[in-house]
């Protein structure tokens, strides 16, 4: 495997790669910060626990504007991979794994090296615990990666499996999950720390998009409309599609995964309306 071994503490990479317990596998620079928040949080400052992330794509194509408008691809990849190197230091990972492929070869004829590649870290990593994109992510470079981390974890033997696999937001919220398909996770009381992994990331923000804003206020916003009959037991909340049940069921199609979960809610707005719609 061919990949860039990012470790914060210096330990060699073999040695940061087993120790981790949570992973996130993602499709670009940012996304771990994003969407596998909850497992940075729950390693952070332990010793029994490890997060690790792992980058499918180099991000060259990112949008830009401002001072970052007349910046090659090549000169962004960089400039990436040094902002993600800076929020694994920020953030205590055990490792960060940058797998340097394009968007483009993650769609198409590179996918099945990059679930090859997936394979072997999760051989390595052992992760009881893996984040990656949700399935019904709108942007195709996230679903492609999304579908790899499925199949990676499938290629393995039931008992190496992660025992949790959970799909995170980033373009696309998760909100119109019913309330059993729907993992709300607490990330509340580290608002600066949350503001720091994120901030690192200057080429996207100075760049045209303000995920240093957007990112906490969807938290604030999920955690204010969780629930409309009590106050607010949390001031953040990330939202996740659990993805477990793809592992224990290896012959069911992603898509019809996801089906049943759109067709849930569906019927939930369906019978809602219909209980309080006026007869004719």
């Amino acid at each position: 495997m061919s990949a860039r071994v990012l470790v914060p503490d210096g330990r060699p990479g073999d040695e940061a790669l087993a120790r981790t317990s949570h992973m996130g596998i993602v499709a670009h620079p940012d996304d771990l910060e994003i969407l596998a928040y909850p497992a940075i949080l729950e390693c952070l400052g332990r010793d029994d626990r490890w997060f690790t992330g792992v980058v499918a794509t180099d991000g060259r194509g990112s949008a830009r504007t401002g001072p970052y408008a007349g910046v090659t691809d090549e000169a962004m990849a960089l400039i990436r991979v040094r902002e993600q190197e800076k929020a694994a230091a920020v953030g205590e990972y055990s490792a960060v794994v940058m797998l340097d492929h394009t968007s483009k070869d993650v769609q198409g004829t590179g996918h099945p090296t990059l679930i090859g590649e997936l394979i072997d870290l999760l051989r390595k990593a052992r992760p009881q615990i893996v984040y990656t994109h949700s399935p019904a992510d709108r942007h195709a470079t996230h679903v492609a990666v999304a579908l790899a981390a499925v199949a990676a974890c499938r290629a393995l033997p039931a008992a190496q499996r992660p025992a949790r696999l959970l799909g995170g937001e980033v373009w696309g919220d998760l909100e119109w999950l019913t309330g059993e398909d729907k993992v709300a996770i607490d990330v509340s009381g580290h608002d600066s720390l949350a503001a720091a992994l994120i901030g690192v990331f200057e080429s996207q923000i100075a760049g045209g998009k303000r995920y240093d804003l957007a990112v906490p206020a969807r938290r604030l916003a999920h955690a204010t409309y969780h629930d409309s009959h009590s106050v607010d037991a949390s001031t953040a909340l990330c939202l996740a599609m659990d993805l477990t049940p793809l592992l224990k069921d290896a012959g069911q199609s992603v898509a019809a995964f996801v089906q049943e979960r759109i067709d849930r809610f569906a019927a939930d707005v369906r019978a809602r309306i219909q209980r309080l719609e006026p007869a004719r």
